[in-house]
């Protein structure tokens, strides 16, 4: 265990301790009397005097004590009762202390910094897991944090680590705390204070790396910069929880598509290190099982199975949950099996001294399991959920040349069992890989991607989708008819209207199903393969498996599912195509080309009879099955591909080898397999499908399922910021041309703003920011600030941060920039505001200030659906974005003019923009001789006007003089007002003098205070 650091004055005290192993930095000793030289006389006396003392007094046999090779002093920082013990602490502080200390110039840094590190060990040690286990110290955590961050309460701090910040080469030993929204870090050592709180909504790579001086540590880039985190006790549990709460706040921000309200994780205040584990456990025992999302694992047993086909017992667990139950081998490839709670009708408890109990399945079937720790309790929990429902059979009768296929199948169903108690085992994939018979090609499809079990647990669903989405009209359902004629137009089967019906009406209910993802290209034409195969509505469930299990996020707006698999797809081409890499550095060229083919799993590149040998795979093996065939295909084609020049040759190169691929075991008339350009030429080599899928298997199988989910998480995060970073770029090329703003102060702004924009998002489910935030949405709208967060981001930006009524300015700014009156300003509404009052010249800063004054016209926030945002008329928006072009500049002469209440408010907004700058007096006294002479010129208006009214109809002056509209009341116009403050010098310095924009934009990141901003939602 690790020990408060306590002074040894004498490394040899008596000669009581042996230095087994020591280094510059650490000694590790064992008591004598222990070990090899106990026999020896001073080995006799230290074990007497180790027996007879009490217990707390006994002395560990072994110690490890630290040093500094320029100190006598020695510091004893850890002890155990073994040596493997104090070996497990021994080889800890050489691969994450020992090779760091030689960063520090003197012993005393040395000796503090290693000081501070075990503290904060013991600390860590004695940390529970979870607040539930110490509340006590978890509370005082939770204080300490929101003292030193400076963050509402609401915040919810979900766990904390010791651990060191690199900052430069020199490390810093502090505490990581992670919380539902941030990120943050504080450390205080020798006077040197370091504090980092950043959201993880901007976290763009997180991932574990090591290298010569950091011996394993975690990197987090944010914003392009890197930020390295080691030495933590528990490095995998807390590189776990952030990877979890970064992908969290990606989804939850930027990813609306598809993220469910009714998430486990949905409100940000009940996310709990607890929660988040449970909600991880559930996942990968989802996507290991292919079970339906409403599936939770509720218990867990390890024990082991009789396999009958092996005739041994397999040790491995058992997972239950609502409505099955699964078994997993040891290593999780040997067997695996899925039971449906509905298939058993009894348990029994044949042995209770081995523990035993057997599940009689329907079918003359049983699964005996034994050395079950509380088999009693798991056969109540079977017998407790057992149902009567039954699961789906589906049989083909086809007879085409395939009997030796079917018959390799049906021995394997004699021997492991059929349908969803099937015994998965490395003899099913060869089988696999071998290609499906016809006959059993819809039934596997089902078994194996999970969709036989949606179909069981909802019958009836389909056909009630069907009777809803009748007669109805969308975009979507428009989109399907235009594409309906272009799947699959060479097949029979999509001929008729029966087989254009059957797909129309499976992709109308899944989009009614799904309406956030709707229906996206590349759907139909993986619909109608699996209609080929498959009944109707096993065919809707095996779509539903595919959109929303196996291929995640592929089928939206922004195919950022696909955009993840083609970053882990580059990986491992950087992995184990190394001679390819070299060749071609810039590896976005084969993500690019393999869209289609993750897309569409090869169906758009491969003749049909082919690329249902790849569907076979995809839906055993999942998307590890496209990775390796994309890898397979590239390294049969690498030496062509060293070959070319360009692109184009590279494109080239692989459409003509996708055109020679052929499947000779076919059982598909000639007519209906498709006819390649290169059917005819026999100097093009043909590759068979089995083959190439075989030699994929053989040089990629190793690629493991649970290393790919890895990939795809540690890349999905970069894929957005992308995606985000993207969006940004157009937003500024857009905003650039009409502000005088920089190109990097724009980008300042920009993240000021964004970062404004999820203040409210972070601790609401409904924020209305986060409601109005839709990626599908034109790019300057995806991101807009209601009238308090505007308020607090206007404040701290606009010029004249002295000024007495700042509120009601803002407030007037807001309603000013929200031309159409939605309740919400964009980006380039905002940045346009902005830009006048800091760029632009004394007149166009006054004719923003009398613009704020003059009365509100009707707006249409009056009548504004906050569901509006999601049905975006695209041909209005280019109708209006083609008249913003078109306007000319607004000519001064075509303002309002502005009455009596308004013209006091001004000159209020005046005295309040000049409110303790230098020349404030004289200022005032500038306002106030304008305002004297804009009056007697109204008097001399007045008498004017009363001579005229005397006289016969005559035109009116009103250009050039204010006018009454009632006795007693007047108006200006702005042309008068503008002249008469040219001739006040004061007040034209005063709007002319240049302003520090980088100054103010310092200072708003700086005191961009979330707490204010909190209060303002």
């Amino acid at each position: 265990m690790w020990l408060k650091p306590e002074e040894v004055l004498l490394k040899n005290a008596l000669k009581l301790w042996v230095t087994e192993k020591s280094n510059d930095y650490f000694v590790l000793q064992r008591r004598r009397g222990y070990g090899e030289d106990s026999g020896g006389l001073t080995g006799l006396l230290v074990g007497t005097l180790d027996t007879v003392l009490d217990s707390t007094a006994k002395v560990a046999p072994f110690r490890i004590i630290h040093q500094t090779p320029d100190s006598q002093v020695y510091w004893n920082i850890a002890c155990g009762a073994s040596l493997e013990e104090i070996s497990q602490h021994w080889d800890w502080l050489q691969q994450n202390i020992t090779r760091t200390l030689s960063v520090f110039d003197s012993g005393e840094d040395i000796t503090s910094f290693v000081q501070g590190k075990i503290r904060g060990l013991i600390a860590e040690e004695g940390t529970s897991a979870s607040d539930e286990e110490d509340p006590e110290r978890f509370r005082e955590a939770v204080l300490r944090f929101e003292r030193l961050f400076g963050l509402p309460q609401r915040e919810k701090l979900v766990t904390y680590f010791s651990c060191s910040y690199w900052r430069g080469r020199v490390p810093n030993q502090g505490w990581i705390y992670l919380s539902t929204n941030f990120l943050c870090f504080y450390s205080y050592m020798l006077g040197n204070e370091v504090k980092l709180v950043y959201p993880w909504d901007e976290v763009s790579r997180l991932e574990r790396t090591s290298s010569v001086l950091l011996a394993e540590s975690i990197r987090v880039c944010v914003r392009g910069e890197d930020h390295f985190f080691s030495m933590l006790l528990r490095l995998q549990q807390t590189y776990v929880i952030m990877q979890q709460l970064a992908d969290y706040a990606i989804v939850r921000f930027f990813d609306k598509e598809t993220f469910n309200a009714e998430h486990p994780l949905a409100n940000p205040l009940h996310i709990t290190q607890r929660a988040l584990e449970i909600h991880a456990r559930n996942q990968s025992f989802r996507a290991f099982f292919r079970l339906p999302q409403e599936e939770n694992l509720c218990e867990v047993y390890e024990s082991f199975l009789w396999v009958p086909f092996c005739h041994v017992n397999t040790l491995g667990k058992i997972c239950v949950s609502e409505n099955y139950l699964c078994f997993a081998s040891q290593d999780g490839s040997q067997c695996h099996l899925i039971i449906p709670l509905w298939e058993v009708f009894s348990v029994e408890l044949p042995d209770h001294n081995s523990r035993a109990l057997t599940v009689c399945l329907r079918g003359k079937r049983a699964l005996r399991f034994s050395e079950v720790r509380d088999f009693e309790r798991l056969a109540s929990t079977i017998r407790r959920k057992c149902g009567t429902a039954g699961s789906p059979q589906h049989f083909i009768s086809n007879p085409l040349k395939e009997r030796m296929k079917e018959q390799s199948w049906q021995i394997h169903f004699a021997e492991y069992g059929r349908g969803t108690g099937m015994f998965c085992t490395k003899k099913t994939r060869d089988l696999i890989v071998r290609g499906v018979p016809e006959t059993l090609r819809g039934e596997l499809w089902m078994l194996f991607s999970g969709a036989v079990h949606d179909m069981a647990s909802h019958p009836g669903y389909y056909g009630r989708l069907l009777e809803e989405c009748m007669g109805s009209s969308s975009l979507a359902c428009d989109e399907i008819e235009r594409d309906l004629h272009r799947s699959l137009p060479e097949h029979p089967a999509f001929q008729s209207d029966t087989g254009i019906s059957a797909l129309r009406r499976v992709l109308t209910a899944y989009a009614h199903r799904n309406p956030k993802i709707g229906y996206c290209q590349a759907m139909n034409i993986l619909t109608s393969v699996l209609l080929l195969y498959a009944k109707e509505e096993e065919a809707f469930w095996l779509l539903v498996a595919v959109c929303e299990r196996m291929l995640p996020d592929y089928f939206n707006r922004r195919i950022i599912g696909a955009l993840v698999d083609q970053a882990v797809f580059e990986e491992l081409i950087r992995e184990h195509l190394t001679q390819l890499t070299e060749h071609m550095t810039d590896l976005s060229f084969f993500s690019s080309v393999s869209l289609s083919w993750f897309l569409t799993l090869f169906i758009s590149v491969l003749p049909i009879e082919s690329a249902v040998n790849v569907v076979d795979c995809f839906f055993y093996d999942g998307i590890k099955a496209i990775l390796q065939l994309g890898l397979a295909v590239l390294d049969y084609n690498m030496d062509n591909l060293l070959c070319c020049h360009d692109d184009a040759e590279a494109v080239t190169v692989l459409n003509r080898f996708f055109d020679s691929v052929t499947n000779k075991d076919s059982p598909l008339p000639v007519t209906v397999q498709h006819a390649s350009a290169t059917a005819n030429d026999k100097s093009i080599q043909k590759v068979d499908i089995s083959n190439l899928i075989k030699e994929a298997y053989e040089k990629y199988g190793d690629i493991r399922t649970e290393e790919v989910e890895k990939m795809r998480k540690r890349n999905k995060l970069y894929v957005i910021q992308t995606l985000e970073d993207t969006t940004k770029q157009n937003v500024l090329r857009v905003v650039a041309q009409d502000v005088k703003f920089s190109a990097a102060q724009l980008d300042e702004l920009y993240m000021l703003f964004k970062r404004q924009h999820f203040v409210s998002c972070y601790w609401s489910v409904c924020s209305p920011a986060l409601q109005n935030h839709d990626p599908s949405l034109p790019y300057l709208d995806q991101y807009q600030l209601d009238q308090s967060q505007f308020s607090s981001l206007f404040n701290l930006l606009q010029p004249w941060t002295t000024h007495t009524h700042a509120r009601s300015l803002a407030r007037s700014a807001f309603r000013l920039l929200d031309k159409n009156g939605d309740g919400l300003v964009n980006f380039k509404e905002f940045i346009c505001g902005l830009d006048i009052l800091n760029n632009r010249s004394f007149t166009e800063k006054l004719k923003f200030l009398f613009k704020l004054h003059l009365q509100p016209a009707v707006y249409k926030s009056d009548v504004f659906c906050p569901s509006g945002h999601a049905k975006v008329d695209l041909q209005e928006y280019l109708k209006q974005w083609q008249e913003d072009l078109q306007r000319r500049e607004e000519n001064i002469k075509d303002l309002p003019r502005i009455n009596q209440v308004q013209f006091i408010g001004l000159t209020k907004t005046l005295y309040g923009v000049f409110h303790g700058d230098e020349e404030e007096e004289s200022l005032y006294r500038a306002v106030a001789r304008v305002t004297s002479l804009l009056l007697r010129m109204e008097e001399v208006g007045r008498k004017l006007q009363e001579s005229i009214s005397q006289q016969e109809t005559a035109p009116s002056h009103s250009d050039i003089t204010p006018t009454s509209t009632s006795h007693g009341d007047w108006s200006f116009s702005f042309e008068q007002i503008l002249a008469s403050l040219l001739n006040e010098p004061s007040v034209v310095r005063f709007f002319e003098r240049a302003i520090d924009t980088d100054s103010l934009i310092a200072h708003a990141r700086k005191n961009h205070n979330l707490k204010t901003s909190l209060k303002l939602i």
